[in-house]
């Protein structure tokens, strides 16, 4: 939201508020604001879709706590009925609606409206509830109340109530209500103030004015200038409030109702918001110091004040001030405050660049996903703006006096502390307080950002306008790429460990109290090798059955931008995903009274967590299971292991059972073949240097698909020996390698390149899917012949090749090699050995390594 009027940074503390009245007041007085927060008096119903204070029993007018959201006696009865097994749902439809008896206004007398009801059940003032009481005693009279009332004469009102805050009506001449008078009473009746005893029979019943007696009215007047209202459930009494809080608190409350997932106020702690306000004469909210208050007070007042900071300032007026407000550019991170604070740079002309940077990045349509480079950037900043303050104190505050040694000698702290792990010079980025060291990360981080921060102002125009030097600039050097290291598989003690089922059950037990799901979430990532922000992003009804018996997992891969992506699951992860959207309803249903609606289940988490999520729409964090299985795996001495290493080892497994790297790409979600490449770390290096010693003839040969090699697996010896033969008299070709020598000399083919149909073409095992795939397309060709005799042709011209195919089939089954050779996808097989066949070595040194190895080989023999 912009600012509606821009306010002046250098304005007079009375201006000011003026200005942000005025603001605020048209904001209110707007139509689309809501009008049930316009009065001073704010009552807000017991069932408002945000601020719900009733009880969830349907028609019950008692206020209900804020956990069970049920009155006293109702959450008593629940929690029987709870033990019984009793469904929530079940348990408000059949339980009594009941009456309020606390904390609510009787309202008016049905006789006199000037006048409060003194008891809820009459609805009588207390001078006509006596006169009723009187009647009743009579026993020549018949007690017809509505007939009473319809006789009776109206009293006249005392008005309201003479404290200020209070807004409801006096009981007597004193000027107090019911209420009011009642804690008069109770705080020793400060100032004296009273009325004559009998003044009803005395001065009422003959019209004179009753007569007040103050025997100090100082005292009696401080004591009504700072008494509070009375509670009312449901009320927000903003009555004696300064202008600006009153309109700020209203405007407050009406933005809280219109976030996407509104956080739960409670009425009463917002109710005590308004006292302390009241109590200590806030002239705004916005500058309104609450730290010493409950922590549900700060949290309101915090979100207030995060409101009102984005009408109150221009985003010119947040850079001179030291932040950055993202939602001033539309964009609000997950789980993450939109202010952000600059004030840890203290040169104002690094910080002006850097806001400047920040608020590029913002408008971008390209604005990143999460607040990671915007805190990255200001990290940088933050680690030279404290490098210059002690290398350079008289001179860091101005551009134009920095020169290429300040850059150098801030790249080389940089990198001693790197080199020697010590803490970064700015204040600590860590939760717990600690300083953080100076990792190669760190370092790259620093650099970069740094680098690229000077450069936007040089490019810009902007450094020769404050006088940096240029020279000073282009002193940084890139701090590189970030090392790209992939996670191993889990080991197979370290996955039994994982998968131990008392592991399990200490994990869901001791780590998992609030049943929020973490065993379900650590299962599914290990049976289906998704991204761990897949699982905990889960909706509720992301299983289901197909074709009577399939069970698939529906999600979103949004990191490759894959909406809606369908897997097959295990029985037993269906079984347990079932199990907890059972559980999610219940607790649904144990929040809202109701089962959810059928829009309402679209958006509602398998997975979701206790904060700030009514609708059940937001799931745990990352960080929260992260911990938590951290702390896991620590109890069970593994060592360091991470969620995602369950990835890796699935992959792994994968390609070990014969599933080729274009299919796990494709089932796992990746970019490109190269981000699974790693993947096959373990599986590759068990078959690719045996895949390549089966050798059958191709299908020009006489006989088609003969094993060349022997039926028997090579021993080493004849494997390496075999290696050396074929790389002397072969030469790779499309789908298999050639033979004949003057092709592997160097000479033209004299067929043309017609390796099918040439005795000298032979085909290893890694050449199979290849060849397998050639006969798909010619029996698809084949099938869509346009009659028999043109079908028989083709088959007949494929023939030998699928002769060929058969041979090396058989000749790979035999010798166990089969699936493996299924595993390994090789489309183009020469460029498997491209650099093999281009990469050359000196005779002397060959000669030299086969003496060595001979010496070897002769000093291990038994």
């Amino acid at each position: 939201m912009t600012t509606a009027l821009p306010l002046l940074s250098g304005a007079a503390p009375d201006r000011t508020v003026r200005d942000r009245l005025e603001i605020l007041t048209a904001l209110i007085a707007a139509p689309s604001f809501d009008a049930l927060f316009r009065d001073e008096i704010i009552q807000i119903p017991g069932q408002h879709p945000v601020f719900t204070w009733g009880c969830q029993v349907p028609q019950c007018e008692r206020p209900g706590y804020e956990a069970s959201r049920l009155c006293a006696t109702h959450d008593r009865q629940w929690r029987s009925a709870h033990a019984r097994g009793e469904r929530k749902a079940v348990f408000l439809a059949s339980a009594e609606a009941l009456a309020a008896h606390q904390g609510f206004a009787y309202g008016r007398c049905r006789v006199c409206p000037g006048r409060p009801a003194h008891t809820r059940e009459l609805r009588l003032c207390e001078r006509h509830e006596h006169l009723w009481s009187v009647f009743c005693r009579d026993e020549t009279a018949t007690p017809d109340l509505e007939q009473w009332v319809a006789d009776q004469s109206a009293f006249h009102s005392f008005g309201t109530c003479r404290v200020p805050a209070c807004a409801e009506l006096s009981v007597s001449p004193l000027g107090l209500c019911m209420g009011h008078r009642h804690r008069y009473n109770l705080e020793g009746r400060p100032g004296g103030a009273t009325i004559p005893q009998a003044w009803r029979r005395i001065y009422e019943d003959r019209d004179r004015p009753v007569p007040v007696n103050i025997e100090d009215e100082p005292a009696y007047a401080q004591w009504r200038a700072r008494t509070g209202p009375l509670f009312r459930a449901g009320q927000i009494n903003l009555k004696m409030l300064r202008p600006l809080v009153r309109a700020e608190i209203q405007w407050g409350l009406f933005a809280h109702t219109q976030e996407a997932d509104p956080g739960y106020w409670a009425i009463t702690s917002i109710q005590r918001l308004v006292a302390v306000c009241r109590e200590r004469g806030f002239d705004s909210l916005a500058d309104a110091d609450t730290d010493g208050e409950h922590h549900k007070i700060r949290t309101i007042a915090r979100s207030l004040r995060g409101t009102l900071q984005v009408l109150y300032a221009t985003p010119e007026e947040t850079k001179e001030a030291g932040y950055i407000e993202t939602e001033h550019f539309g964009r609000r991170f997950p789980r993450s405050a939109s202010r952000i604070d600059l004030t840890a740079v203290s040169q104002p002309w690094l910080r002006d660049l850097l806001w400047d940077h920040l608020a590029t990045l913002m408008r971008s349509h390209k604005c990143p996903r999460s607040r990671a480079p915007l805190d990255n950037a200001r990290r940088a900043c933050t680690e030279l703006s404290a490098f210059l303050t002690i290398d350079a104190p008289s001179v860091g505050h101005d551009p134009r006096a920095l020169t290429t040694r300040h850059a150098e000698r801030f790249v080389a702290d940089q990198r001693e502390r790197e080199r020697n792990g010590m803490p970064t010079l700015a204040r600590p980025f860590r939760d717990d307080g600690k300083p953080s060291l100076v990792t190669p990360n760190i370092r790259r981080i620093v650099f970069n950002y740094s680098r690229k921060i000077l450069y936007e102002a040089l490019e810009s125009g902007e450094a020769d306008r404050i006088g940096l030097d240029r020279s000073f600039i282009t002193a940084f050097p890139p701090g590189g790429e970030a090392q790209r290291v992939s996670r191993n598989p889990f080991t197979d003690q370290v996955a039994r460990a994982l998968a131990d089922e008392a592991n399990l059950q200490q994990f869901a037990r001791e780590y998992d109290v609030n049943d929020r799901g973490l065993r379900d979430i650590w299962e599914a990532l290990v049976l289906t090798g998704r991204r761990c922000s897949e699982v905990l992003k889960l909706r509720l009804d992301c299983v289901g059955r197909y074709h009577g018996r399939l069970p698939m997992l529906w999600h979103d891969q949004t990191k490759v931008g894959n909406y809606n992506e369908g897997i097959r699951i295990p029985e037993r992860l269906y079984t347990s995903i079932d199990k907890r959207r059972r559980t999610t309803l219940e607790r649904f249903e144990l929040r809202n009274g109701r089962q959810p609606t059928a829009e309402e289940r679209t958006g509602m988490a398998l997975f979701p967590t206790e904060v700030r999520n009514r609708g059940e729409r937001r799931s745990i964090s990352h960080t929260f299971f992260h911990l938590q299985f951290k702390s896991w795996v620590d109890s069970l001495d593994l060592g360091k292991c991470v969620p995602h290493q369950a990835r890796h080892t699935l992959a792994t497994k994968l390609l070990s059972n014969g599933a080729s790297l274009a299919h796990i790409r494709r089932y796992l979600g990746q970019v490109s073949d190269r981000m699974a490449e790693h993947y096959a770390k373990v599986a590759d290096s068990e078959i690719e240097t045996v895949l390549q010693s089966v050798w059958v003839s191709g299908p020009g040969a006489a006989r088609p698909g003969e094993l060349l090699t022997g039926a028997e697996p090579l021993s080493r010896e004849q494997a390496t020996a075999l290696a050396l033969d074929l790389s002397r008299r072969s030469t790779p070709a499309e789908g298999g390698f050639c033979t004949f020598q003057p092709v592997v000399n160097g000479d033209a083919c004299p067929w043309k390149l017609n390796c099918e149909g040439c005795d000298k073409f032979v085909l290893s095992g890694a050449d199979l899917l290849y060849w397998r795939r050639k006969q798909e397309q010619w029996r698809s060709i084949a099938e869509r012949a346009p009659d028999d005799a043109t079908a028989d042709y083709l088959h007949q011209v494929f023939e030998p090749t699928a002769r060929a195919i058969d041979g090396l089939e058989r000749a790979l089954a035999g010798l166990g090699l089969l699936e493996d050779a299924l595993a390994l996808d090789l489309r183009r097989p020469q460029d498997f050995y491209h650099r093999l066949w281009n990469t050359a070595f000196q005779t002397s040194d060959l000669a030299d390594l086969a003496s060595d190895a001979a010496y070897t080989s002769t000093t291990e023999e038994p």
